[in-house]
């Protein structure tokens, strides 16, 4: 029996039907790395963004199409899934779009900051306008002198641009770059790449995340493969289920793109990510020449975390096999305790239906009450209304009580007051 399908199943069949590789899309390889894919992303989301096509609907859906693939090759889980199986394994209701806040308008971006404040992740990507002033070199950039911090105040959905040199010998010995908010605003540390054109691409990005009193991003260039974790990852399958929060929790913890810097001149930016108000911050770079102990540490930590993700995967499948065990066992525990009461509330009326006797029934004042006729119940209460007034003595025959000021004293007159 033929199944009929509405129009919009019948849009969302033909648009899956059309679907391209995203690979095709991006125009990456299979074997591209993070780092590519990220930058040909923004390359694309930069020409088709929505702002700079506003009556162009050809590339209002390009736009769509590449955030689309971006957040299929982006997640590692779901390259993997769909490098196996295709579309079909990924589960496209779960697609985590970034949000731009300075196209937003107002109202949406209070129901943003609303879902925010209950716990429902909020995707923020950068601002196309800042994308594209640094892209065009049309941005101020500051420079930012090696151990002397900065602080300033960036607004909403704005950056601040730095530029730090480091000569060869502090290439190698590593560079870092912090920020932190002490009243623990949103925020991006950003570091862009030089384009042959003289314009700035943004190559990496990191999102603020609180530590203790602070919001606090940071980058490390140190020589070896630092890891930074993403919080986002897997967010939405972790606020459904809090077990999945538990075990998808190190998911996000990836290697940073870049590694080392070369010497010269590098620009970082500071960009201001709260909903409504300007970020106040301090930014400083460090030469990492006197972190000795801290590097060893920090590359024995990551690789216990690593350690700790594998074991974790493996706990996971166990745990999975006896919730499902305990499951079962707890739905039959109810079935068994109903089956019996009802063996037993079966057993308990066979052995009352072994008497010849009416069955019992309780008597209350009311039953009594109903089989006497209504005039009779009303002169029955008449006659105690009555015999009431009848034993109550009246007013005549009471005696007078005595009140407190006559009461007799007796006062010797002999002996003086």
């Amino acid at each position: 029996m033929p199944v009929n399908r509405s129009k919009s199943e019948k849009n969302d069949a033909a648009t899956k039907q059309l679907r391209r590789d995203p690979y095709e899309v991006l125009g990456v390889s299979r074997s591209s790395t993070d780092q590519e894919i990220k930058s040909a992303y923004r390359k694309m989301a930069l020409k088709y963004h929505p702002d700079k096509n506003a009556n162009d609907p050809e590339a209002t859906d390009m736009f769509k199409e590449v955030t689309f693939s971006y957040n299929i090759l982006s997640d590692p889980d779901k390259r993997r899934q769909y490098d196996t199986a295709g579309f079909e394994a990924v589960e496209s209701d779960s697609q985590e779009l970034e949000l731009d806040l300075s196209s937003l308008g107002t109202v949406n971006t209070m129901f943003a900051a609303l879902f925010s404040k209950l716990g429902v992740p909020i995707k923020t990507t950068v601002s196309t306008t800042v994308l594209e002033e640094a892209l065009n070199e049309n941005v101020n950039i500051r420079p930012l002198s090696l151990g002397q911090p900065v602080s300033r105040k960036v607004e909403k959905q704005s950056a601040h641009f730095y530029s730090v040199t480091i000569t060869e010998e502090e290439a190698r010995d590593g560079l870092v770059c912090r920020v932190q908010s002490s009243d623990k605003s949103k925020f991006k540390l950003l570091y862009f790449d030089r384009e042959e054109n003289g314009g700035l691409s943004l190559a990496l990005q990191e999102d603020c995340a609180k530590t203790g009193k602070v919001t606090s991003a940071g980058m490390y260039f140190l020589g070896f493969p630092v890891y930074h974790l993403d919080q986002t990852v897997n967010s939405v399958a972790a606020v459904k289920d809090p077990d999945t929060a538990f075990f998808k929790r190190l998911d996000g913890f990836q290697p940073c793109e870049i590694t080392e810097l070369k010497a010269g001149m590098h620009v970082f930016a500071v960009y201001g990510d709260n909903f409504f108000k300007s970020v106040s911050y301090t930014i400083e770079a460090l030469c990492a020449a006197r972190f000795t102990t801290e590097k060893e540490n920090l590359r024995d930590v990551e690789a216990q975390i690593l350690s700790k993700r594998v074991e974790l995967s493996k706990f996971e499948t166990e745990y999975r096999e006896v919730l499902a065990q305990f499951t079962e066992m707890t739905s039959r525990y109810a079935q068994e305790m109903q089956a019996i009461d009802d063996l037993l509330k079966e057993w308990n009326e066979i052995h009352a239906s072994y008497t010849t006797a009416p069955p019992m029934t309780r008597s209350s004042s009311k039953n009594r009450n109903k089989g006497i006729p209504k005039e009779a119940n009303e002169d029955s209460k008449m006659r105690e209304t009555v015999e009431t007034r009848e034993k109550r003595p009246s007013t005549r025959d009471r005696p007078k009580k005595k009140k407190w000021f006559n009461i007799h004293l007796k006062v010797d007159k002999r002996k003086p007051c």
